[in-house]
């Protein structure tokens, strides 16, 4: 790109046949990476085996239920609508698995004499070996199977087909392209981390989508379908419907915004192709050495309390806002605890108590406190000299979560409250919250003195290897002991319930659950903080193992 008259970097064969076209080059590096990537070892072999027969065997299942849905009323609404969320997975696929493909990155080739347009078509045609083109193509012949009718609809529909697959890979590689130094970074992995949330998050909607769509059928779809059908590459797929019913120009509308925004697409790849192999990488650059930023006092630490509470308050709380795999638990936490309840109560299906669930994804992170420290651990450790400062240390990691996890947990109780309109029951629901949260923090407390376990910082496992048993023994036995303890708060709620004549005695619930919560955390503050200070070499070395 830097040098117009360079030559082609293909070279004559041995034999003294054709000059091999880089598109041609560019799949056999492909199918080498992919090779060489199985051998060498067996694990990552029968991954990629057992990974593919998975992908395939639900790409023929989405097929055969495509084309069982043939002649629905309803069915051009859901092929369009998949076509959508198969090309947002496209799109944000690059940026939660970077490391997925090797070809993803073009800074491999900036010393190569390459010209934009000929790389362009040659790694295009490159990404469409492998499983997720191969999935996509399944389900897009499917789409074609279901809508589908008459000659001119199938016509339509195999041209419709191609350009929404180019589509799709296209919308992968720009986006690839276009982050590419974000993603071969260190805050491109940490941002990797986050793709559990995607998939948690993601898991929930679709399984509230389902039992919508279970409840009142596919014609949900229709006012959001008639939308997307112009939005490609879902447009392509519009267009078999609209050849089907004899609206002809309405298809070729379709397929020609979905052709546009493949040109547009290959144009801004081919641009920012263009840059990162021409321009230098800002990293490399060297800026006012003598320009330093000084850290002022100022901003939410300076409400804090003195001294060595406020210090740890500060440090967890860092925790939270910038160790990316910290920063997922939490996020995750946070929106899994807001729609379990809130999308229940939408659907009508739900209870002011399922806000609970808010109290316990987020007191899940007083678990393993001293394993989000790593190896860092031992600094704290030098600190610990008696059970009282180890108390402090626990009861600042509590106080910290707690200006979390308390104002949320009561944002999520109201907010469902009011979605359901049962405000008598709101001071029981928050009660058993406050209780609920108290004995997590107490459970967790204690658990991670007992039950330390090590979180590695690379990679996407959150235990390290031989420490499963532990992490399973302190997060599900801690769970288990919270529930226990709560036991008196959810047997004095059911009594409200079932007796008549308690009357308004459900609004005592919610101070007796605070000060119980309270006292559960205060009590199990004091029973953890002897058996951390007398373990801090085991607790030292279990962290430390990752």
């Amino acid at each position: 790109m830097s040098a117009p008259t360079a030559p082609d970097v293909s070279v004559p064969s041995p034999a003294g046949g054709a000059v091999p076209s880089l598109t041609s080059v560019f799949v056999r590096l492909k199918l080498s990476l992919l090779r060489n990537g199985l051998r060498q070892s067996g694990g990552r072999r029968a991954a990629y085996i057992g990974s593919a027969v998975v992908v395939l065997l639900f790409a023929a299942l989405q097929l055969l239920g495509l084309i069982a849905l043939r002649g629905h009323a309803h069915v051009d609404s859901l092929v369009v609508l998949l076509a959508a969320v198969l090309a947002l997975g496209w799109a944000v696929m690059p940026l939660f698995f970077p490391g997925g493909d090797e070809t993803l990155d073009p800074t491999r080739l900036v010393m190569l004499p390459l010209r934009p347009g000929p790389l362009v078509r040659a790694l295009l045609t490159s990404s469409l070996v492998g499983i997720g083109p191969l999935f996509t193509l399944c389900v897009f012949a499917g789409s074609v199977v279901a809508v589908a009718h008459g000659a001119a609809a199938y016509a339509v529909g195999v041209v419709a087909v191609v350009l929404a697959l180019l589509v799709c890979v296209t919308l992968a590689r720009a986006v690839a392209a276009a982050n590419v130094r974000l993603l071969t970074s260190r805050k491109g992995r940490d941002l990797a981390v986050l793709s559990g949330l995607v998939v948690a998050v993601g898991a929930q909607l679709v399984n509230f989508g389902a039992q919508r769509l279970g409840s009142s059928g596919l014609g949900e779809l229709d006012p959001v379908a008639d939308v997307v059908r112009w939005v490609p590459p879902a447009s392509a797929v519009g267009a078999m419907d609209a050849a089907s019913e004899g609206s002809y120009g309405v298809a070729v509308a379709q397929l020609a915004l979905t052709a546009a925004a493949l040109v547009l697409l290959l144009r801004v790849w081919a641009r920012h192709l263009t840059r990162l192999m021409t321009a230098p990488d800002g990293s490399t650059l060297h800026g006012d050495s003598g320009a330093v930023r000084e850290r002022g006092s100022a901003g939410p630490a300076r409400w804090l309390p003195a001294g060595r509470t406020g210090t740890t308050m500060e440090r967890t709380l860092r925790y939270v806002w910038r160790d990316p795999k910290t920063k997922a638990a939490w996020v995750t936490s946070l929106a899994i605890g807001l729609i379990v309840p809130v999308f229940n109560a939408w659907q009508g299906t739900g209870s002011v108590y399922f806000a609970c669930f808010a109290a316990g994804m987020l007191g899940i992170q007083m678990y393993n406190q001293f394993g989000q420290d790593t190896s860092a651990f031992w600094m704290v450790a030098m600190t610990i000299t008696s059970a009282r400062d180890a108390y402090v240390e626990l009861r600042a990691r509590a106080l910290a979560l707690l200006l979390i996890t308390l104002p949320y947990a009561t944002l999520v109780t109201v907010l469902t409250t009011a979605m359901l309109d049962d405000w008598r029951t709101l001071p029981e629901a928050l009660g058993l919250s406050y209780a609920l949260l108290g004995a997590m923090l107490a459970t967790g407390a204690w658990t991670s003195a007992r039950f330390p376990y090590s979180i590695p910082q690379e990679g996407y496992k959150n235990v390290a290897p031989g420490q499963v048993g532990l992490a399973w023994v302190s997060i599900f036995g801690g769970m288990i002991g919270a529930a226990l303890l709560c036991a008196p708060v959810i047997a004095v709620t059911i009594w409200v319930h079932v007796s008549a004549g308690a009357g308004d005695a459900g609004w005592a619930l919610l101070p007796a659950g605070a000060v119980y919560g309270a006292a559960l955390t205060l009590l199990g503050l004091r029973l953890a903080a002897p058996r951390t200070a007398g373990r801090l070499p085991e607790i030292l070395a279990a962290v430390s193992k990752g």
